[in-house]
This record gives C-alpha cells, sequence and structure tokens, in this order.
C-alpha cells in the first residue's frame, strides 16, 4: 500500500534511510565521517520536521508489518543545473530484500503524479554515479543523464548524475 507520509512514521523513515543508505554506500566499512554523517542525517525529528513542510511530500510503501520504502519530492528545490525544474525527487529509498517487487516503480508513479500535479513539464534527481542498479532502473523509468553534479562530506566530493524526465510523455 502507497499512502502519505504521517508524523508517527519518522521514526521508521529514519531506520530505514539509516539502513538504506549504508548498504549501498559503504560497502568497506564505516569511518567516523560517515557514521556522524549518517547518524546527524536520518534522524526521526528531521523526519517530523520533513513531513510538516508544505514545500515537501513524501509517501510510504507499507507492508503488513511496517514501511519497506518511501519517495520524498520538493516542489521549490534549486536545481542544480539550468533549466531544471523546481520539482525535485530527493529521495527514493526501499529496503534491499523488498527491492524488485514494484515498490520503488509505485513510489516513482506517486511522485511523478504528484509533479504533474504540480504543473511541471519536467522533474530530476540525483543519483550516485556508481549506483548503476538505480542508474538502470531511472533509465529504465524515463529519465535522462542531463549533467553531474558533487555530493560532498568532509573534504572529499563524489559525482552525482542530474537526471531528469518529461513529465508530459509518462513511460510505462
Amino acid at each position: 500500500m502507497i499512502r502519505k507520509a504521517e508524523k508517527r512514521d519518522a521514526s521508521s523513515l529514519a531506520a530505514l534511510s539509516i539502513e538504506v543508505w549504508l548498504n549501498t554506500y559503504l560497502r568497506d566499512g564505516i569511518s567516523p565521517i560517515f557514521a556522524d554523517y549518517v547518524l546527524s542525517e536520518f534522524t526521526a525529528q528531521k523526519f517530523r520536521n520533513s513531513i510538516g513542510d508544505p514545500n515537501l511530500a513524501i509517501w510510504v510503501s507499507e507492508n503488513r508489518m511496517g514501511i519497506d520504502g518511501f519517495v520524498a519530492v520538493c516542489s521549490t528545490a534549486t536545481p542544480p543545473l539550468a533549466n531544471c525544474s523546481p520539482l525535485e525527487i530527493m529521495t527514493l529509498y526501499v529496503q534491499p530484500r523488498h527491492q524488485s517487487n514494484g515498490r520503488g516503480v509505485a513510489l516513482l508513479h506517486r511522485a511523478l503524479d504528484h509533479c504533474r500535479g504540480h504543473g511541471g513539464e519536467n522533474a530530476w534527481l540525483k543519483v550516485n554515479a556508481e549506483n548503476s542498479r538505480a542508474i538502470d532502473f531511472y533509465l529504465r523509468h524515463g529519465f535522462n543523464k542531463i549533467g553531474s553534479t558533487h555530493f560532498v562530506i568532509a573534504d572529499k566530493a563524489y559525482e552525482n548524475y542530474v537526471m531528469e524526465t518529461d513529465l508530459r510523455h509518462p513511460v510505462a
């Protein structure tokens, strides 16, 4: 079931974010820099604030046991490249054991419908340049790579592709 996030979901969203982020990006151990980032960035309080923010929309995928994925959209994002709209799909996370069974697609479609409802012609997102699984997922669902930017933590920068989709021509 896909539904709008509620404040009571905040701790589940924080835990899911930590799980997915660590599983996706930290394959060779966890340094203090990344541990500090994850523990300060993915907090229940930050999710409660996000759920209450009128410029953000968050939907969750929920099974009989709890939340197994979510998508967050910002309608007033500052684009990293010229000609991008302010509609950003900020986060699309699905627990690894629930990937490849339609949850990510359902969440993505909900986010894109939301963007269309805001009158957008396109929406964009950032994805780690080394995350080939996510890149392939977005390419299959109508996104195109239009440039790159960087995720910076401490003194290191990690390339992220900027991908965009035309909301006027949905991909099945």
